[in-house]
């Protein structure tokens, strides 16, 4: 362990650049990015469908403790499209970024007017999702700020 802080940073960690929503129905998908996410030095949440990523976002006492949601589109119960309808009204504030395994330029483009800010293709490489998951929570910060 390292030198530790008055003020409770301990040298030695990571320190974490943000929490990340992972939204999939696929747990290979949710484990590997779990795994790049927290190699990259943010913390990870998991959902396998729209409506678990509802629950964890209005759990606790602070629903937006999440700084960018990653959502896949095609899932069971609530799916992408519906669950990033929820987001968008209830979290405007809150990046998503769209990553799915299915190519459909008309709805990547509703997407984005909706405000989603990055829509992705399976397999994305790990460079790319690290750096729309750190644009997405930049451009999150900026606009908190006049």
């Amino acid at each position: 362990m390292g030198m530790a802080w008055s003020f409770g940073l301990v040298a030695d960690e990571k320190a974490c650049l943000g929490r990340v929503l992972v939204v999939d129905d696929e747990d290979s998908i949710r484990s590997l990015l779990r795994m790049t996410l927290t190699q990259g030095g943010y913390d990870v949440e998991e959902a396998e469908d729209g409506g678990k990523a509802v629950e964890v976002l209005n759990s606790g006492d602070n629903p937006l403790m999440v700084d960018v949601i990653i959502c896949d589109i095609r899932m069971p119960r609530i799916n992408g499209v519906e669950a990033i309808a929820y987001f968008r009204a209830q979290y405007p504030s809150l990046p998503v970024i769209v990553l799915t395994g299915y190519h459909d330029e008309p709805l990547a483009h509703s997407l984005r007017q909706q405000g989603v800010v990055e829509y992705l293709e399976k397999p994305a490489d790990r460079e790319r999702i690290l750096s729309s998951v750190a644009q997405a929570i930049a451009g999150r910060r900026i606009s908190f700020y006049p």
